[in-house]
């Protein structure tokens, strides 16, 4: 994407004060501030929101961590934390004022336990990582989102990341146990256990998914599972999308649990397929991938029956694969939608929502008529099994008029999705995109529980500013805004 930067300005005797205190305690190396050293960190994954940083600072473990809080609590510095940058929703745009706080150095794999199942990290390690490491031990860690060759363990409990296989295995926060935490004074706090459950209130899924709101997490106790035997994946294309739409529905009404089930339409497969040449079929309106895993005779016996589900549900292309390189090739497609896509066009917008499986086809047809009335193209990958859609939005960010209207696409995806019983986000979390679209899924009552709990572990509201949940006053400009700025060139805008 080429969108502008923002360009809050920096105030040069706060960014000078803030260097100087905080290489008090840090290298030289580790604290930058010229324009040259923090423009890689203006963005997340999602670049049509930008903005520098008025300082960077990397810290080499939890210690230094920490001091970096304590220090900007008491200079009332705001404070973003950032793992891999591979992020989606802007939830790592820097503060123009403050501190990007960068844990990309805090990569060690502390131990594998294999006797327990877990395995202990620090924040910055891949997620792919972890899974390498167990492997000796005939282990994996199973949440496995198409990032995850890049994208770090930390970011994944930040945002409650899933992935292709989270229909049978869980999110993040399925398959983790314990979380070291640094709140904004520096002080650490653990939370959770060794075991499944612990004493008190589940602070665990409280940190999994609060977006850097609430802490910096600075190491991660993940559970490890036995690989299965095999794996075999029945791929099946679809004439129609409604049709492929009601086959996932099939599948779980015969009381099958994929370990994974994804599904793509027609422009995604035509942009995947001479990327990747995973042997996809391009004529398809809906190309299924339904995965199998366990023993043989447990993958032979659910293949087969999934199978029939899927000729019995109007498939005209049927196939099996037929051993393991097959297999992953099936995955490396889809895993490889998204930088496909992007040959289609100068920029794309992901979304991320989620929906009840059953209106699926409903939700499609409606982004085909948004299609229409924004005169942008959008190609859909989803995890399709737990109603997770992704439509990219190609646009072009050179054109301003593009872009705004690919934010307007993308906020009438995520009203459909509430108006079919599902909400605005899945796994990407709501950052900055969503959180307008925040007011439009929730009430002021719940708005000011949400606050509370900020609160509670940020008073001064300086961990990622602006981010996840809205003001009540924002609530207010937006439903004005739609009223008044939205009504004359997109008349059948939603009123909120």
């Amino acid at each position: 994407m080429n969108a502008p930067a923002c360009t809050i300005p920096v105030d040069n005797e706060r960014q000078r004060a803030v260097c100087a205190a905080l290489r008090a305690f840090m290298p030289e190396t580790g604290v930058l501030f010229e324009r040259e050293d923090v423009t890689p960190y203006e963005c997340d994954g999602l670049s049509a929101y930008r903005q520098l940083p008025m300082v960077v600072v990397l810290p080499e473990n939890e210690a230094q961590v920490c001091e970096i809080l304590e220090t900007c609590h008491a200079m009332r510095v705001p404070v973003v934390a950032r793992g891999a940058g591979t992020g989606l929703s802007g939830g790592a745009l820097p503060p123009g004022n403050g501190v990007l706080l960068s844990l990309a150095k805090l990569k060690n794999i502390l131990a594998v336990d294999p006797a327990a199942r877990i395995a202990r990290v620090q924040p910055g390690v891949r997620n792919l990582a972890i899974s390498e490491a167990a492997a000796a031990h005939g282990l994996y860690y199973a949440p496995d989102p198409s990032s995850q060759i890049a994208c770090s363990i930390g970011g994944n409990v930040a945002e409650n990341s899933g992935g292709v296989h989270c229909l049978k295995y869980g999110l993040t926060v399925h398959n983790i146990l314990k979380l070291r935490v640094a709140t904004i004074e520096g002080e650490i706090v653990e939370l959770g256990g060794g075991g499944l459950d612990a004493a008190g209130y589940d602070l665990l899924a409280l940190m999994t998914g609060s977006e850097g709101l609430l802490g910096v997490i600075t190491e991660i106790t993940v559970r490890l599972l036995p690989r299965p035997e095999c794996a075999q994946v029945v791929l099946a294309a679809f004439d129609d999308v409604a049709a492929a739409g009601q086959a996932v529905a099939n599948v779980i009404a015969a009381g099958i649990i994929p370990a994974g089930m994804e599904m793509m339409d027609q422009p995604a497969t035509q942009a995947v397929e001479p990327f990747v040449n995973a042997g996809y079929p391009t004529d398809a309106a809906g190309l299924l991938l339904v995965e199998s895993d366990g023993t043989r005779e447990e993958v032979a016996d659910e293949t087969a029956r999934i199978e029939k589900i899927m000729q019995d549900s109007g498939a005209h292309l049927v196939r099996v694969s037929r051993d393991e390189a097959e297999r992953l090739k099936f995955w490396a497609g889809r895993k490889a939608a998204f930088p496909a896509v992007g040959r289609l066009s100068p920029d794309y917008y992901c979304m991320d929502g989620t929906i009840p499986r059953r209106r699926l086809a409903e939700v499609l047809r409606g982004i085909a008529a948004m299609e229409k009335k924004y005169d942008l193209r959008c190609a859909n990958v989803f995890h399709a099994g737990d109603g997770n859609l992704h439509p990219l939005i190609l646009y072009d960010a050179n054109d301003p008029e593009q872009l705004k209207h690919a934010e307007l696409f993308g906020a009438e995806i995520l009203k459909l999705c509430i108006d079919v019983g599902g909400t605005i986000t899945g796994e990407h979390g709501v950052g900055v995109e969503k959180i307008d679209s925040m007011c439009v899924q929730f009430g002021a009552a719940e708005l000011e529980t949400f606050h509370a709990l900020k609160h509670a572990f940020d008073g001064h509201g300086l961990l990622n500013p602006g981010k996840a949940v809205p003001t009540l006053h924002r609530c207010a400009e937006f439903g004005r805004m739609h009223v008044h700025a939205g009504a004359e060139k997109f008349p059948e805008l939603p009123r909120f």
